[in-house]
């Protein structure tokens, strides 16, 4: 996928529901699409509706209806997530998103924490200077190509806002997909911070 920064300036992280078109890019069948820092209101909404699509395979193994469908936007959004997201210009279909933020490096997904961690504030965790980044791409766009470079953009972006930050990825291992995608990013398992005994894994930069 090409893709064309159109935006300078940019300063991270935005007001929640704010937006700023930072790129847009076509695919090798031509279509076009923007990339947007933030998230607006529809863009949210249709990030919960794929969420609580429990026929979405992809989506069920993950904590999306958790996160998105049963919890509220502003509680994510407050822990300092930084998201981005990737429009269909044609039909205004949302195609994927990224988002990145601070996060103590292995720390579960929301459906695998206890009650004592999810009661946590993990803005006050010691997390030396670790921060999530996370993908998800929605039919009918998903399998296009689009993710790699949609992924290491928005990533470059980040990491130009926040240049001393470490970057960490947590995914199922059965999401062979999602491990390849980490794997061209420059990503490999880290054993040590993984949860083998939960199928759970943590990349980190070679």
């Amino acid at each position: 996928m090409n893709i064309t920064p159109v935006a300078t300036g940019l300063s991270l992280p935005l007001p929640i529901y704010h937006t700023v078109h930072i790129a847009d890019a076509i695919n090798q069948l031509g279509e076009e699409f923007a990339i947007y820092a933030g998230l607006d209101e529809k863009m949210v909404a249709d990030v919960r509706e794929h969420s609580l699509n429990d026929s979405d395979e992809a989506l069920k193994i993950t904590s999306d209806r958790k996160r998105f469908g049963e919890g509220k936007y502003e509680d994510w959004y407050n822990k300092g997530r930084v998201p981005f997201a990737l429009i269909h210009k044609q039909s205004g279909k949302l195609a994927a998103v990224a988002w990145y933020g601070p996060k103590p490096l292995g720390r579960k997904p929301i459906k695998e924490l206890s009650q004592a961690e999810l009661s946590q504030n993990e803005r006050e965790l010691d997390n030396d200077n670790w921060a999530t980044f996370t993908y998800r791409s929605y039919p009918p766009f998903r399998g296009k190509g689009l993710m790699k470079d949609f992924v290491r953009f928005t990533m470059d972006t980040y990491e130009t806002q926040f240049p001393d930050v470490k970057l960490w990825g947590g995914l199922y291992a059965n999401n062979t997909p999602s491990l390849a995608l980490a794997h061209d990013l420059g990503f490999s398992v880290n054993e040590a911070a993984s949860d083998r005994s939960k199928n759970w894994l943590v990349v980190t930069k070679n």
